[in-house]
């Protein structure tokens, strides 16, 4: 999909589903992680991480995270999507993420039209990746905490929107 057919905004109340513009910073299946300036989406520098990443995995555009980058979000699906892809996507879920200590939650989403969920096979894909994915750095801590549903997911969205 093209970037100029989704959203910045969430779906009009009623229609059931908040739908957010994702830009795909990471393929699924790849152990390249990829750098950009997540404001102005220019590919900064990537580097080999010591795991692939489960699923396409980038950030929520118009977001302000804690860590004073987007909002992170996995896309839990089984098309490849390429890095620099921005596609319309549905919250379905949270995940608690503490990097070094601090928190990095991400988002859990899926592509319109897919019914991908937040199955124990997904927690465990998941945890499995968070474990694993920074290892070949010493000293590095990644801990994976909860997991919560879509409403959880679209009021911490919500709740990091950028500022005007």
């Amino acid at each position: 999909m093209n970037d100029a057919a989704a959203s910045d905004s969430p779906a009009p109340a009623g229609a059931g589903i908040a739908r957010y513009r994702v830009f795909v910073q990471n393929e699924a299946g790849r152990n390249v992680k990829n750098y950009h300036d997540e404001k102005t989406l220019e590919f900064r520098h990537s580097k080999v991480v010591s795991h692939p990443y489960p699923y396409p995995y980038g950030f929520i555009i118009g977001t302000d995270g804690h860590d004073g980058c987007n909002v992170d979000c996995f896309i839990l699906t089984g098309q490849q999507l390429a890095t620099g892809t921005i596609v319309e996507c549905e919250a379905i879920g949270l995940m608690e993420q503490y990097e070094d200590g601090v928190e990095d939650y991400n988002v859990l989403a899926r592509l319109p039209g897919e019914a991908a969920e937040v199955t124990p096979e997904v927690i465990t894909a998941l945890r499995d990746h968070i474990d694993a994915v920074f290892r070949h750095i010493d000293g590095k801590r990644m801990d994976a905490g909860e997991f919560s549903g879509a409403d959880a997911a679209i009021a911490y969205i919500e709740a990091h929107r950028e500022k005007s």
